[in-house]
């Protein structure tokens, strides 16, 4: 594999990957991600984990026409509307570990923002993965 991600020991925060050091292979950037399906048409309006799912749905398509899988995948940075609730917002990992290498998860950042491209967004998520070749 041509990323090594980890942990170490001395760092107390769990559940992502602290570094990822690419070894080799292809550097392959995602833009922001949003939850809108195949046809352009908003998914989950009001809905934060409809859109999470949508997300992901579509970063997985972006990461497959890359020539890539979940495997792949070292970083994601996730935009979050500051209108979702923490109690609300713990959606966010349940979906996220359906898609993720648990085992070695991506690096990650969780960011709120006051507002989105467009005003009914509640989520976005931009990518970095490395494909080997």
């Amino acid at each position: 594999m041509p990323v090594v991600l980890s942990v170490p020991a001395n760092m107390a925060r769990r559940g992502y990957s602290q570094i990822a050091e690419i070894t080799s292979g292809k550097l392959v950037l995602i833009a922001g991600q949003v939850p809108h399906d195949a046809n352009d048409r908003m998914v989950g309006e009001g809905d934060f984990e409809a859109q999470v799912e949508q997300v992901f749905r579509n970063l997985g398509l972006a990461l497959k026409a890359a020539g890539g899988d979940w495997r792949n995948l070292v970083k994601i940075n996730n935009y979050c509307h500051i209108s979702v609730t923490q109690e609300i917002r713990n959606g966010y990992r349940t979906i996220r570990d359906r898609y993720i290498n648990t085992a070695a998860p991506p690096v990650s950042t969780f960011i709120y923002v006051p507002r989105l491209a467009q005003p009914n967004w509640l989520f976005e998520m931009d990518a970095m993965a490395v494909i080997d070749g």
